[in-house]
Order: C-alpha cells, then structure tokens, then sequence
C-alpha cells in the first residue's frame, strides 16, 4: 500500500503565476516575483555570502527536479542547477482568490477557497473600534496596542515597553487575511493569550478573516525573542480535505508544523510542533514509524517567517541548503511503495519589495513514482495524486497526475 509524505516548504516559491499583475506589494505588482530563481540568482551573482558562500546548493531536491521545475513554472535560468531530473517534477498554479497559507493549504489539500477574504485597510487605526474594544473585553485590559499594519518583531520593539507595564495586548495585520496578537508569555501569560485568540476568532472568522494568530515572545525589551508557541486560530475548510479523506478511509493523519492548526485539526489524529529543527526531526521519525497507508502532512515556516518577510536573502538560501542536506537523510528512510511530495503554498521573494507574500507558482517535486515529469499542474491535483497513491477516493477537483 505505502505510505505519503506530503512536505511544504512554506513560500518557497518558482514564479511564473499567470495572475500574478492581480497581487500587490504596495503599490507594485507580484509580476515578476521568483522566490527560488530570483535567491539562486543572487547567490550565483554572490549577493548571498552572509553565512554562506558561492551558487546554492540543493543537490538532493535538484536531483528529484527542482531547477527543472522553477524553469517549466517561471522560465528562469536557475544557475548552478544543470542535474538530469531523476524524480517527478513539475510545478503547480493556484486558483483561490489569496496568496495566504489557508489558500495555499487548502487548495494543496483539494478545496480551493471559494469566497474572498477580508482584509484589514494599511491605515491607522486599521481595525474598528468595536473590534478592539471586544479584544480588550476578552483581555480583561482597559485597551489595546497597535492597531496597524506591521511585522512581528518591530512592531513588539514599538509597544514592548508599554506592554509590560500595562498588560495591553499588541494588535496588528498583514496585507494577508490576519489578525496577529503579540503578548509576553510571562507577564502576559501564554495560556492567557491562547484564550484571548481562541476566543476572539469566531468574531474574525464570521468576518473572512482567515486566521488569528498568537505571537507570544519572552526576554526584555531591546533582547526580546518570539517563540515556538505560536498558534494560528483558522476558519475551518469549507469543505472535506484531503485530511478527512484519509482518516475516512481509516487511515492515519500526522500533522507536523502548525498544518494541524491551518485544518483547525479536521481530520487529523496527531501534531508535532517546534522549530524547523526538531519539525524535521519529526519528519525524520514519521519515515521510521509511521504506519502503512497513512500520510503525513508537514510544513516547514521559517523559509517564510525568519528569511522572506525580512527580506534576507542569504539567510533564505542558507535555510534551502539546511533543508536539502535533511532531506538527503530523509530519503533513504523511505519504504518501496512511498511517495514524498515536495512543494509550497505560496511565494515570499526575499528580492522584492515590500515585506508580504508574493503571488507564484510553486515547484513540485517527488520521490518514490520514478522519473515523472508532470508538467504544469493545478494545486488540487497534488492532493488528488496523494489520495490516488494511497487508494483513497479524491473528493475534489484534482485530477492525479501518478
């Protein structure tokens, strides 16, 4: 029967997005945007060298497909890698109306998004009044910080003092369909902030906004850090997934990274969490133990959170170069009849302006169908093709490319 290994690369991106004039960061348009052709670019050009040096190296994921599969989705040059593909290669192009991690997953899982999102204005204040008096109300605060559009770590150096003196919670969006919170996990409380987003995401979700997310961080202001705890509060699927397809057939679902809170843990029977580190560790673990028939379903976020918001190229690329020497362990673990499925959910070119998601095709690479190139595919038919390999019935649009 096998086993499937469906792998997200969080924003690792292979431009080429046919909508991509459509999607905007500030007032420029995604077209263009490449975030694997555009870093392998600048490391050929030896604009990466902070804690790294020379043309990236993917050799394993290059192996399976991946230059291949950024030059079929964007037409890129992708110099430093000229392997013969070995794998399943192809690259795949989203349909919902968002360039945000539910979109992206759901789609990945067979169920594009069919309405369209709420997104806050890039103005101050950015939420209504009432919105935030509700957060105070949940908070047990007189009020609120923030109010705006920002990243996670100024923003926290902005308020962090404030914070800790009067137990505020810290409020801000993103051009994506999010409500953050950031709070001390000490002073605060993390429990305390995980009830506050819990409770507050019914009234976010009735709205379309897609997630309310906890961003809880430790240490003093000027030496402060984010931790691992962050938990993302998603409006359900609007429709089964490939998760529920699975445990349907009463198979096992293992969810590693934050996938069990993006699927608000529908049909799902376990999670790991950590940071990129231990998550591969986990991965490392599931390719020994899991069982016959199940999937696991694992994101890997730092790509996009540490490396394509901040717009850090060399730190992107040194990350991919992590990834793939993991990766380089992780095959040989693999059982015959296994197939691991390597893609992403979206861009975050870490060349381009702004500091938002960008709109892109994604790569698609695969270990354990043979050499197989599957040309330009739709995001649905990646969840189709896992159903189709593990002998379950495909309850969406997809078409399996096996």
């Amino acid at each position: 029967m096998g086993r499937a290994f469906l792998i997200v690369m969080d924003s690792v991106g292979a431009g080429g997005a046919p909508d991509a004039n459509r999607f905007f960061n500030g007032d420029r348009p995604d077209t263009g945007a490449n975030t694997l052709g555009h870093i392998a670019e600048a490391c050929a050009a030896g604009k990466a060298e902070e804690g790294r040096s020379g043309p990236i190296r993917m050799p394993h994921l290059e192996a399976l497909g991946l230059g291949e599969a950024v030059r079929l989705a964007s037409g890129v040059a992708m110099p430093g890698f000229e392997a013969t593909p070995q794998g399943l290669w192809g690259a795949a192009t989203e349909v919902s109306k968002g360039k945000d991690t539910p979109s992206g997953h759901w789609e990945l899982s067979g169920v594009p998004v069919p309405w369209d999102w709420h997104y806050f204005p890039d103005t101050q204040p950015a939420f209504p009044e009432s919105l935030m008096a509700e957060v105070a109300r949940l908070a047990g605060t007189e009020g609120t910080l923030g109010n705006c559009h920002a990243s996670g770590v100024p923003i926290i150096e902005a308020h962090c003092e404030e914070h800790l003196k009067t137990g505020w919670p810290i409020c801000y969006t993103s051009a994506d369909s999010v409500f953050q919170i950031a709070a001390h996990e000490e002073v605060f409380g993390l429990d305390r902030l995980l009830k506050l987003c819990k409770d507050l995401a019914p009234t976010l979700h009735a709205m379309r906004v897609g997630r309310v997310i906890a961003r809880p961080f430790v240490g003093e202001c000027g030496n402060f850090k984010r931790t691992a705890n962050r938990k993302d509060f998603a409006i359900a699927p609007p429709s089964p997934t490939l998760c529920d397809w699975v445990k349907g057939a009463g198979r096992k679902v293992h969810a590693i990274g934050k996938i069990g809170d993006i699927f608000s843990m529908r049909g799902i029977d376990d999670v790991k969490k950590g940071a990129d580190a231990a998550l591969f560790d986990h991965l490392m673990a599931a390719a020994d133990g899991a069982e016959e028939g199940s999937l696991t379903f694992a994101n890997f976020v730092e790509f996009d959170t540490l490396f394509g918001h901040p717009r850090d190229v060399s730190g992107y690329a040194k990350a991919l170069e992590w990834f793939d020497r993991r990766v380089g362990d992780f095959l040989p673990k693999l059982r015959p009849g296994d197939l691991a499925i390597f893609t992403a959910d979206h861009g975050n070119d870490p060349t381009w302006t702004g500091t938002d998601h960008t709109r892109e095709r994604v790569p698609v690479v695969g270990y354990g169908a043979g050499l197989n190139p599957v040309g330009l595919v739709a995001f649905t038919d990646i969840g189709a093709s896992v159903a189709a390999h593990l002998g379950v019935p495909s309850q969406g649009p997809g078409r399996s490319f096996l």
